[in-house]
């Protein structure tokens, strides 16, 4: 049984090539504050901190790659084609900077430069680059990805159980495997810990 052929016109439009050409329309926006946009590769994936950090994107540094190319995951989370190229240009900022200096001072004036605004972590658009997004949206069209409903799960880390030293306070949160063990002992005091919370 022979394979299935396709006409180009046939092809689907997939959401990483979306983010390809996103990356192609958004490059100027730095090379006329004298940034180049280093090769990345762009994919839609949840970060590698997991579900809890809640990331909407992350950049991974050359040296990480064995390729030597910067990778970019934004996450799934995202529908919204202005949310998306937004949180891309954060994410290029990191890879013009090759992720060498997180969210400091190198970033920021990558970032200020390219219309970013607020705290860096947060980062977006101001009004001048947003109305950029916007005319690179219209040029890429609907981003070809369905919003990824993750469900919210909050982590009160108050109620974890703890060990108190009766002495100098001291205090060390167990992890799970080991809480059937019992309180550790004070380092400073040799003494057995109060144990404080749900040890069971």
């Amino acid at each position: 049984m022979g394979s299935t052929k396709y006409k180009v016109s046939e092809l689907k439009f997939t959401r990483e090539a979306w983010l390809d050409n996103a990356v192609g329309l958004l490059s100027p926006i730095f090379n006329n504050k004298g940034y180049m946009v280093p090769k990345v590769k762009v994919s839609c994936g949840f970060a590698s901190t997991g579900l809890r950090s809640r990331a909407i994107g992350q950049c991974w540094s050359s040296k990480s790659s064995e390729d030597g190319v910067n990778q970019i995951f934004i996450s799934p989370e995202l529908s919204d084609p202005i949310e998306v190229l937004d949180t891309l240009t954060h994410e290029l900022v990191h890879a013009v900077d090759d992720c060498e200096h997180r969210h400091g001072p190198e970033f920021k004036s990558i970032a200020l430069g390219v219309g970013l605004e607020g705290k860096m972590r947060q980062a977006s658009a101001g009004a001048d680059l947003l109305s950029k997004l916007k005319e690179v949206s219209k040029q890429l069209g609907d981003y070809p990805h369905a919003k990824l409903n993750v469900p919210i799960k909050f982590y009160n880390m108050s109620q974890r159980p703890k060990a108190k030293c009766s002495i100098c306070g001291y205090t060390a949160t167990p992890i799970k495997k080991f809480r059937s063990f019992g309180p550790p002992i004070c380092p400073q005091h040799q003494i057995v810990m109060d144990a404080i919370g749900e040890w069971t």
